[in-house]
């Protein structure tokens, strides 16, 4: 018994050492067999352990937009002169219209006719849009990209770093730094430096990104084995320890194959590297394009990473994308929920979606064209409903926001995807889609009008004066916005326009469902929107609702 006892002893003390190692000292240490239940256990939910975290590269700008690099920044290769089909550096085309402010580029028109603009990430709107639809979707958290900051592009990373913070603050979204080494010759000092001065600031703020009580910062490029990433393992190592000297929650972006030592993909000796993270993300694009690829990668490597993870003490954030889109890999969902489904069925501690807005690799999650009629004419950018389903340009948002409430426990773990490409309208208010109005009455449609002069509802086809974007206004209320402008009620007090370039009270409105299929619209005066039968111009000032009052939607 005394020699049980002492072999007893030994293990705990043990063990007791490697979670000090891992700073795990706040579960129960009564006894043995607790204690080897610790050794597997996760940090405790906080803003990244049992949350979904999205790519943010928020790195997009325009000549004119007043940034501080004042180029076409990220959207094409010779950032000097406008994105064209000569000069572009984009797979995907963006959902613009939600944007108060964009940027004519030299593309042809779109083929419905409006001009090809592109968004700036600089313009404070564009980045509240694009929190606003993390929040309205039950996205929690960006990883704010940052690189090398000490170059030409410092100035408008750091300008765009306050912006992030306002926009998260806003609403209530999460972020935190997610420095990218890539090619950075003097990351080993200048990183600390950079830190110090400037991004540990950001620590102070309500949105920003805490785990373990402590403010999370993400290194992405350690041990790839290219030349844009020579760091040695100490040096990695070294640049570790002293985030997590200065209280910081460590999260290390590697290769997909990070355990394989025998990979070419890795530089030798960093196991040992990875082992001192508090979180470890791999890196996926280019490792799956299929949902046979998904399944053979999550068997082969996933599996196994997150077993590993728990075995060593370490939170495992896999990385979730939805497909290349102009490889035709997304097969309209089911190759992101694969992922969903793998990566939360295994236990991961939280997600990491790669990206939220990567127009340039075709990978993102964030607002893109439902079909060919938004995207310039004579272009080759594919659409959402590219392989014949039509989707929704907040689609992947929505499912985003589905794979969350899964990894969090709200809905039930489920291989099929429950999130539909296109909402229903029947009794559903269709956030985040473009849609017509009919006129029940004279079964004609509602004109924007362009914004030019008070709306009206006797258009006999639907261009794109006569499409609208439903926006989530809050509060259970949307706005209706057409070529980046809102319509108005104007209280009541005059003919309805679509001229607002910000959501006030008198551009929000109750979508109310009616018992024949049609919807009618009520302004915050408590008044219905009339479609005037077609003969004279729109207002908000019924009080009941009548065949005038009453709308169909997409018929």
């Amino acid at each position: 018994m005394k020699k049980l006892y002492a072999i007893t002893c030994i293990l705990i003390m043990t063990i007791i050492s490697a979670c000090q190692k891992k700073e795990i000292m706040n579960t129960s240490l009564s006894t043995a067999g607790n204690l080897l239940k610790l050794k597997t256990a996760a940090s405790a939910t906080g803003d990244v352990v049992g949350k979904v975290t999205v790519g943010y590269q928020s790195w997009f700008a325009a000549i004119g937009d007043g940034s501080p690099i004042n180029a076409w920044w990220h959207w094409a290769p010779n950032s000097g002169q406008a994105p064209s089909t000569g000069n572009i550096g984009i797979k995907s085309w963006p959902d613009v219209r939600e944007y108060t402010t964009t940027y004519q580029t030299g593309f042809a028109n779109l083929n419905n006719g409006q001009t090809a603009n592109l968004f700036s990430s600089f313009t404070d709107q564009t980045v509240n849009t694009q929190f606003l639809w993390m929040q309205q979707n039950g996205i929690d958290c960006a990883a704010l990209q940052r690189f090398n900051p000490t170059g030409g592009e410092g100035p408008v990373r750091d300008a765009i770093t306050a912006k992030v913070k306002t926009a998260a603050e806003t609403y209530s979204r999460k972020f935190y730094i997610m420095y990218d080494v890539t090619g950075w010759t003097n990351m080993q000092t200048e990183i600390k430096t950079d830190w110090t001065n400037k991004m540990a600031a950001y620590t102070s703020s309500s949105a920003y990104a805490k785990q373990n009580g402590k403010p999370v910062v993400c290194i992405w490029g350690l041990g790839f084995n290219d030349s844009d990433h020579p760091f040695s393992a100490a040096v990695c190592l070294d640049v570790i320890n002293w985030f997590k000297s200065q209280g910081c929650y460590v999260i290390g972006g590697v290769p997909a194959s990070w355990r394989d030592t025998t990979s070419t993909d890795i530089r030798p000796g960093f196991l040992a590297t990875y082992n001192a993270l508090n979180m470890i993300t791999p890196w996926m694009i280019g490792k799956i394009g299929s949902i046979a690829d998904a399944n053979s990668f999550y068997t082969a490597h996933q599996a196994g990473d997150q077993t590993y993870c728990n075995a060593n003490g370490i939170d495992y954030q896999p990385c979730v994308l939805p497909g290349d889109l102009q490889l035709r890999q997304r097969a309209h969902g089911d190759l992101m929920w694969t992922q969903f489904y793998n990566l939360i069925k295994g236990g991961a501690q939280g997600l990491y979606i790669s990206m939220f807005d990567e127009y340039n690799e075709g990978n993102q999650i964030a607002k893109t064209t439902e079909n060919s009629s938004f995207v310039p004419a004579g272009s080759n950018f594919l659409s959402l409903d590219e392989d014949g389903t039509a989707c929704s340009s907040d689609y992947y948002l929505r499912l985003t926001g589905d794979g969350g409430k899964m990894l969090k426990g709200q809905i039930g773990l489920t291989a099929t995807r429950p999130t539909q490409p296109v909402v229903s309208t029947s009794g559903t208010v269709p956030f985040g889609q473009t849609v017509t109005f009919k006129g029940s009455s004279n079964s004609l449609y509602v004109s924007s009008e362009n914004g030019t002069q008070a709306m009206n509802c006797n258009r006999t086809t639907a261009g794109g004066w006569e499409q609208f974007t439903v926006v989530n206004a809050g509060g259970g209320k949307v706005a209706l916005q057409s070529q980046g402008k809102y319509v108005s009620s104007e209280n009541g007090t005059q003919a309805i326009t679509c001229n607002r370039t910000s959501v006030g009270p008198w551009e929000q409105f109750d979508w109310v469902s009616n018992t024949d299929g049609t919807i009618s619209l009520r302004g915050n005066n408590g008044k219905y929107i009339s479609s005037e039968n077609g003969t004279q111009v729109m207002t908000c000032n019924r009080t009941t609702i009548g065949g005038w009052e009453s709308f169909k939607v997409n018929q």
